[in-house]
């Protein structure tokens, strides 16, 4: 039986296959064979977008991302991505808003490097910054090491300077820095170091809560990356964070019922990447952890977890 919400429209979800991690997941599985999930084949085009992209080829994705339902007008647009190396291309999702957002980004890196090719899984915050209707970008749970010298790095922390970038670690010790960045929600400045204010020690209720009552804007979209889950949680191509999935949850629970949320995209499957150019396969070797550490029982944890968002998805924008 599909499902069918305002209007009689059904909710659909969007699978985007770039790498064949998805459609084989039971609860994908089941959603593609009803109708209540719709898979845009991008097979042909994910290991040139994989990792980081040329504008050419990020342009074949959007155009073929036009290919998809068209947006609800009433409920936000599902997107599921596959691997973390594609959440790069979260922008392309954002394009044509019907109001202005703040983006709520969960994942165990910032992914706001200015070093990295323009279209790279690394940098790709940058380029939300720079779109109209990204009012804040607030980044959740990072515990990796690009808090580390950060620019050294090419850590954009003008953004955090500004207000235009709110971060809040997971958990994270004090970072080095060189100048005045100043304080911001998520951090204080003491001389040289930036100390965090680590999620892991706060009341996490009480922080979405605060949270979301500082946004500058009533309307939401949620792109998460499941490295930001913990190791129990999710097996991915990157190092995991330390939040856990009940943690993630909450705050889509707690968003959905005081905010207008506009999309939700999910990235952080885990899937072999034969790279043919070398450049990606020398980064992939360099940057992630052995992909032997996951055995085969470790990966249905993405399935399980996915399972659960997709249930809340359901729940929540019937």
């Amino acid at each position: 039986m599909i499902r069918r919400g305002l209007n009689g429209v059904k909710l659909t979800l969007n699978i985007l296959d770039l790498d064949s991690s998805l459609t084989a997941q039971p609860a994908i599985a089941e959603r593609l064979l009803d109708g209540r999930a719709t898979r845009l084949d991008l097979l042909a085009l994910g290991p040139q977008l994989r990792l980081w992209s040329t504008e050419r080829t990020y342009r074949r994705f959007e155009q073929q991302l036009k290919k998809r339902p068209p947006r609800p007008a009433h409920r936000p647009e599902l997107f599921f991505v596959g691997s973390g190396d594609y959440h790069h291309l979260t922008p392309a999702l954002l394009c044509d808003l019907p109001e202005p957002v703040s983006l709520i980004h969960f994942d165990n890196h910032p992914d706001w490097v200015r070093l990295a090719p323009k279209r790279h899984c690394g940098s790709w915050v940058n380029r939300a910054l720079e779109m109209p209707d990204i009012a804040r970008i607030i980044t959740l749970g990072p515990c990796s090491d690009d808090l580390e010298n950060p620019q050294i790095k090419g850590g954009n922390l003008g953004a955090l300077q500004r207000g235009h970038l709110q971060l809040f670690p997971w958990q994270h010790a004090p970072t080095q820095v060189w100048g005045r960045i100043g304080d911001g929600p998520g951090h204080e400045q003491h001389e040289n170091l930036l100390h965090w204010r680590n999620l892991v020690d706060e009341d996490w209720p009480a922080f979405i809560d605060a949270l979301i009552d500082d946004l500058p804007t009533g309307a939401v979209w949620i792109t998460i990356d499941k490295d930001v889950l913990a190791s129990e949680d999710a097996a991915t191509n990157w190092d995991q964070g330390g939040m856990r999935l009940n943690h993630l949850l909450h705050a889509i629970r707690a968003l959905a019922a005081r905010t207008r949320v506009l999309g939700i995209d999910v990235c952080g499957e885990f899937a072999k990447a034969p790279h043919r150019n070398w450049l990606k396969r020398w980064e992939a070797k360099s940057d992630q952890p052995p992909p032997q550490r996951w055995s085969e029982q470790d990966l249905l944890r993405n399935a399980h977890t996915n399972e659960a968002l997709i249930t809340l998805f359901e729940e929540l924008f019937p």
